[in-house]
């Protein structure tokens, strides 16, 4: 029995896994010790943490393999999403230091529940079977229901919180009892055997019951209509950085779990769930955007545009084989940088007592702050999808994904949506260049370090923009 055990060698491929979940205890203990004024230590170190993982990464450390009697899976589209998910998160956790510090919100759990919040994405990321799937998605969810709830004293983010949590529950058990019902009809929890059985089974009508419930939960991790009700309101409610953690690493996680489960797991069943996922996108392109022209918080408007981004992202994951899945990759982690920059302006402009949230907090700021409008400006762009910026190219290979996995009539529907999106971003841009100034003067913050980071942020939407190849040709290998 002691030889079935697996090795150090065995276990390489889990090595980044291993070093930040070690990081994460060791913080937990050493938070103890700490004072309220040392706490930038363990915040700094969190941070140091996450960019050596995505280093590691980077540099192969541990090498590609299946471990744990195919339970985990490490492979070239893994590695690619986990360097983004590690690179966004030590992003949030930069954005999250000044502004929890200074309204007095800051406790030492919060580096490290964005820590094991990670972990739990990557694992999900590396998922092989349906327990891995829904270890690392139980992980990340956990963590993300008591971010939420960080700010204790405050109504929205208690009732942002509690409806995340019972929502959370309710789309768990609809995951659940898809794999269950997968289970019962495949007779494995192993996705590649799942998968080589899927053809064969003795009881075809369950297994496609299960497939459709685990898209109903995938649906719900991405926020994709109709299953987006939590998302406006833990938007809004949760503080700034912890949105803007939210909205941008998960959305990788929830990618991969979609690959994995439905293109690794159920990819003989394409013909069935490719029309969910296409009629899903549809309603995320519709209701998103047309919701979004109403909104006049800034942050709700960017949670409905959340949903119709996600309906983009279904274009290429609607669209099929490896081109599509490498296009909505490409939009995955275009969008998680586009999201950091959106909510990172908020965090940048917010001061306590001033939250920046509302679209006409941002009246006359090129008056007032000329280079945050124009980083302000470059954000809105990329999300509106104006060339050359990122964005632009993210909407442009999902809808080609789309016309050449024969879905004319939904990338139709996408460019339509996508005209519509472009005024409420425009919007934004027209206040901040054409309103007069209102309320008192907007401060200029003086944290340089996260300054540095949002310009950084913000920029790179049109450096990656220019250069986009490299980033396509990353995905398009991950997928060769």
């Amino acid at each position: 029995m002691m030889q079935n055990l697996p090795t150090l060698a065995d276990l390489l491929p889990l090595l980044p896994e291993i070093v930040l979940i070690a990081a994460a205890f060791a913080l937990l203990m050493l938070d103890l010790f700490m004072s309220e004024k040392q706490r930038v230590v363990t915040h700094v170190l969190a941070i140091a943490s996450l960019v050596a993982v995505a280093v590691m990464v980077i540099m192969g450390v541990g090498g590609q393999g299946t471990v744990l009697s195919g339970m985990f899976i490490r492979d070239g589209m893994a590695d690619v999403l986990k360097i983004g998910v590690c690179v966004v998160s030590a992003m949030a956790l930069v954005y999250a230091w000044p502004f929890l510090r200074e309204r007095g919100l800051y406790k030492g759990e919060v580096p490290v529940l964005v820590m094991f919040a990670v972990a739990g994405m990557m694992l999900l990321i590396s998922a092989g079977s349906l327990v891995m799937v829904y270890l690392g998605l139980e992980l990340l969810a956990l963590c993300s229901y008591a971010l939420v709830a960080i700010d204790r004293e405050s109504p929205l983010a208690s009732e942002a919180a509690m409806k995340y949590f019972v929502l959370g529950a309710l789309a768990s058990g609809m995951l659940l009892y898809g794999m269950s019902l997968v289970y019962g009809a495949t007779g494995s929890i192993d996705l590649l055997t799942i998968s080589a059985n899927a053809s064969s089974v003795a009881q075809p009508t369950m297994l496609l019951a299960g497939v459709a419930f685990m898209v109903a939960g995938i649906a719900f991790k991405f926020g994709a209509a109709p299953f987006h009700m939590w998302l406006p309101d833990v938007y809004h409610g949760a503080p700034t950085p912890i949105t803007l953690f939210i909205g941008s690493a998960p959305k990788l996680a929830a990618f991969a779990m979609a690959i994995r489960v439905l293109d690794l797991g159920a990819g003989p069943l394409g013909d069935h769930w490719q029309p969910m996922l296409a009629g899903l996108a549809a309603l995320s392109l519709i209701l998103g955007n047309l919701i979004a022209l109403a909104q006049t918080n800034l942050k709700r408007m960017l949670a409905y545009s959340t949903v119709s981004h996600v309906g983009f992202l279904f274009l290429g994951l609607a669209g099929g084989g490896a081109e599509g899945n490498a296009a909505a990759m490409f939009y995955a982690l275009s969008y998680a940088i586009m999201a950091s920059a959106a909510f990172g302006a908020i965090v940048v402009l917010s001061r306590r007592g001033f939250e920046a949230d509302r679209i006409d907090d941002f009246k006359g700021l090129n008056a007032r702050d000329p280079w945050s409008a124009g980083l302000v400006l470059c954000v809105m762009a990329s999300l509106a999808g104006v060339p050359p910026f990122l964005g632009f190219w993210a909407k442009l290979v999902v809808l080609r994904a789309a016309i050449q996995g024969d879905l004319m009539w939904l990338a139709i529907v996408g460019i339509v949506c996508a005209v519509i999106g472009a005024f409420y971003y425009l919007r934004v841009m027209k206040v901040m260049y054409f309103d007069e100034p209102s309320g008192e003067p907007m401060q200029r913050r003086k944290d340089p370090a996260l300054r540095v980071v949002f310009g950084v942020n913000a920029l790179s939407l049109l450096v990656l923009g220019v250069f986009w190849n490299p980033l396509m040709a990353w995905c398009q290998q991950a997928f060769a």
